[in-house]
C-alpha cells in the first residue's frame, strides 16, 4: 500500500504554492440573500458551486461550515458532499468545520463520518472540540493518522465566551487553552515539515505571548476581515509561529459574490496581504 501523505505535509505545500489563505464557505441566509439567492436548496447549491468553481483551483484551503448545510436536512448534506468532492478534485484542501466532540463510540462515529476515506464527507481535516477532555478525541486522532487527515482542536477561540473555559487555570497553574496546545505539540513531535494536528486560535485575540503557540502544527486563525483583524496583525498575535498560521476569511471574500472574477480578486488580495505579513 502506498503511504498516505500526511495532512501537515500537504497543507504546507498548498500554503507555499497557493498562498496561506483559508476561505470559509458559510451559506447563511443573509449572505444568500445578498447574492440574490433564495434561502433554499437551489440557493445553497448555486452559492456553493459558484464559490468552488471560482476559487478551488487557486486557494489553499476551504472551510465549509457544516451547520449551514445540515439545516436543510439530507438534501443539504448532499450539497455538502458535492462541495467537498468538487473542491478536493480541483486541488484545494477541505477543512470541515463541524466542531465535533464526544466520547467513545460516538466520537469514533464522528471521526468515520469526516476522516474515513470511504465516507462521502471525507475531508482533509476536521475541527473538533476537546472540552470533554483531550483524551476523548483519541478515536479522531487515530483515524486521522491512519487516513493522512488532520484535526484542528479548539484552543483559544475568538468568541468572548470562550475565555471562561479556555483561560481557566488548572491546579498545576496552566490554563486549559495552554494544556490543549501542549497536547498538540506532543502529537506533532518529530513531524516535518509540519504536523497534522492543529489548533484553532483567534486572530482577534491580541498579544498571545503568554501561550506557547509553537506546536509544530497549523494554527487555524478566524477573524481576518469582517471580524476586525487584518493580515498586518498576524505577526504580533502569533509571533514565531506565524509561518504556520492558516488565516480564515469568510465574509471578507464571500461578500464579493456572485461575481466569480470579484471573488477571485478578493481571495488573491487577501492571500498576498497575508503572505507579505508573514514573510516580513
Amino acid at each position: 500500500m502506498t503511504p498516505v501523505t500526511p495532512f501537515g505535509t500537504r497543507l504546507r505545500e498548498a500554503m507555499d504554492t497557493r498562498g496561506p489563505l483559508c476561505v470559509g464557505i458559510d451559506p447563511h441566509a443573509a449572505l444568500l440573500a445578498s447574492w440574490g439567492l433564495n434561502d433554499d436548496i437551489a440557493g445553497l447549491e448555486k452559492f456553493s458551486r459558484t464559490v468552488v468553481e471560482a476559487l478551488a483551483d487557486s486557494v489553499a484551503v476551504f472551510k465549509p461550515q457544516a451547520a449551514f448545510f445540515e439545516r436543510f436536512g439530507s438534501r443539504g448534506i448532499a450539497v455538502l458532499e458535492q462541495t467537498v468532492a468538487d473542491a478536493r478534485a480541483a486541488g484545494a484542501l477541505v477543512v470541515m468545520d463541524a466542531k465535533r466532540g464526544d466520547i467513545g463510540s460516538t466520537m469514533a462515529a464522528y471521526a468515520e463520518t469526516f476522516l474515513s476515506p470511504s465516507s462521502p464527507l471525507f475531508s482533509d481535516a476536521l475541527t473538533v472540540s476537546p472540552y470533554l477532555g483531550y483524551g476523548s478525541l483519541a478515536p479522531a486522532v487515530e483515524l486521522a493518522r491512519e487516513s493522512g487527515a488532520g484535526l484542528f482542536v479548539l484552543a483559544l477561540t475568538s468568541n468572548p465566551e470562550g475565555a471562561e473555559v479556555q483561560r481557566a487555570v488548572r491546579s498545576d497553574g496552566r490554563t486549559i487553552g495552554a494544556t490543549m496546545l501542549a497536547h498538540l505539540a506532543a502529537e506533532n513531535a518529530g513531524a516535518s515539515p509540519m504536523g497534522s494536528f492543529g489548533a484553532v486560535v483567534g486572530a482577534t485575540l491580541g498579544d498571545l505571548s503568554s501561550f506557547d503557540l509553537d506546536i509544530n502544527g497549523p494554527l487555524l486563525a478566524p477573524g481576518i476581515g469582517a471580524q476586525g483583524a487584518t493580515a498586518a496583525d498576524l505577526p504580533a498575535v502569533f509571533g514565531a509561529a506565524v509561518r504556520n498560521v492558516v488565516p480564515n476569511v469568510s465574509r471578507g471574500v464571500l461578500k464579493h459574490g456572485p461575481d466569480a472574477a470579484a471573488l477571485r480578486a478578493s481571495a488573491h488580495a487577501f492571500a498576498e496581504e497575508i503572505r507579505t505579513a508573514v514573510a516580513a
